[in-house]
């Protein structure tokens, strides 16, 4: 049988893509440990509950859970003994807003028209791991440009197939005609026909819900507002009625799953919370009304910011390919993030932790500590809203988010102490997901 030069030549450019991959022992291959019994030895211990450290920390680890903490554990014969000196451990950290499946340097918009679904799956896997390395063992992706390639990304990462943290998916987001991503905003002459993102009125709407759901989304993604990083709707303005908002997440609710609502402006934040939603995110205009509503929610509805954005659309939009009309709307939008963050903070509403990665560079999410504290949150704060709070805002409290018996043994850890100097998240040089170290960096004292 005869194959063509075109598909001869991609099938040998795919094996050479998948052996440079796997020949990275420092980067991709995870270290199990030769015992069923692993202690974890460290200065201290920040259990992300918000509690004092406990130091000297002992942790002990039995398969993928956590199965001891204290000062001083007994350390049985054959058990593995990795001592990190005056590190502080922490949980693995959550981050609640990212695009694993974008690459830096490629504008949505520029993906569309210039790149295929595996180009995205290569890179996410790519993304996935330095995620990981990074110490953020679980986050929640917030929609790819090509629908349902986070799927794919997660149940990879499932299997065992890629290293990459515990995933939630939303598969495809949900936007509405010249709405915040809107896919075909192009020529009219042109269209991007697998993207089917978007949603007018209740009944597609509730459509919509229902497709995500069925092709693997474990939540869902609404556009309440235009976008920072998009043609259309101002990102001020609310593109989403109150019905349309109400019917993403009566649908959702039906299925067991949550909806996350990307919102800028007051009147779209108000309308999300109103409607029941999990998570505003961004919540760049958030005013005294709004955090009012989210405390008379009891519970039910979070606030989680993406303070770093701005910061890194100033410095790097150029080189990313981010059009000066998207700086220029960042640069108004930056501010007014800021200013409501504060006043979340005078307020005392506890703030979930995000950072839209890929708007930053993948890895570096750790930034987003910097400026929450910057802006005046204690480091502990933050510390607790990367880790448990989080955790309680995906319902996963019962698995992730702290160091305790019967959860899940996702740990990490960074030299000197982060309630001193937050800034030593940016230096995880220790990664344990599931009981399995995929970094061990640390010197040894």
């Amino acid at each position: 049988m005869k194959y063509s030069g075109f598909y001869s030549t991609r099938f040998w450019m795919l094996v050479i893509a998948f052996c440079c991959v796997a020949s990275m022992p420092a980067i991709t291959q995870a270290q199990t440990p030769a015992t069923s019994v692993t202690i974890i030895k460290a200065g201290r211990l920040l259990d992300g509950r918000g509690g004092a450290a406990l130091a000297p920390a002992m942790v002990r680890v039995e398969g993928e859970k956590f199965t001891g903490v204290g000062a001083n554990l007994p350390v049985p014969d054959g058990a593995t003994v990795i001592d990190l000196g005056d590190a502080t451990l922490l949980p693995g950290l959550i981050d609640l807003h990212t695009h694993l499946t974008s690459r830096m340097g490629v504008h949505w918009e520029d993906a569309l028209a210039k790149t295929t679904p595996g180009h995205d799956a290569l890179w996410g896997a790519r993304n996935a791991l330095v995620t990981l390395r990074a110490g953020f063992t679980t986050c929640r992706d917030m929609g790819p440009t090509w629908p349902y390639v986070d799927v794919d990304l997660r149940n990879a990462i499932n299997e065992g197939a890629v290293p990459g943290p515990r995933l939630l998916v939303a598969g495809n987001y949900v936007s509405s005609t010249g709405g915040a991503g809107d896919a075909r905003q192009f020529s009219i002459y042109v269209d991007v026909p697998v993207v089917k993102n978007l949603a007018d009125g209740p009944e597609e709407i509730t459509k919509a819900v229902r497709t995500n759901f069925k092709n693997g989304a474990d939540f869902i993604k609404i556009m309440a507002t235009g976008a920072v990083l998009s043609k259309g709707i101002e990102p001020g303005r609310q593109q989403y009625s109150d019905a349309e908002i109400k019917a993403a997440v009566e649908e959702a609710t039906r299925w067991g799953g949550q909806v996350a609502a990307h919102a800028h402006g007051a009147a779209g934040i108000k309308a999300a919370i109103r409607a029941g939603v999990r998570t505003v995110d961004h919540g760049s205009d958030l005013d005294d009304e709004a955090i009012a509503l989210i405390k008379a929610s009891k519970g039910k509805t979070y606030y989680v910011p993406t303070l770093g954005v701005g910061d890194s659309i100033e410095q790097n939009g150029i080189k990313n390919n981010v059009p000066e009309s998207e700086r220029e709307r960042s640069r108004k939008m930056q501010g007014i993030m800021f200013a409501g963050f504060k006043r979340a903070l005078a307020a005392k509403l506890p703030a979930g932790f995000g950072t839209d990665a890929a708007v930053i560079e993948h890895g570096e999410n750790w930034k987003e500590f910097a400026v929450r504290n910057k802006l005046g949150e204690p480091a502990a704060a933050s510390i607790v809203s990367a880790t448990s709070l989080n955790a309680e805002i995906i319902n996963w409290q019962d698995r992730v988010g702290s160091v305790e018996t019967g959860k899940f043994a996702d740990l990490i850890a960074v030299p000197g102490d982060p309630l001193q100097d937050i800034t030593v998240l940016g230096r995880v040089g220790f990664v344990m997901k599931g009981g399995v170290v995929y970094r061990d960096e640390l010197a040894r004292h």
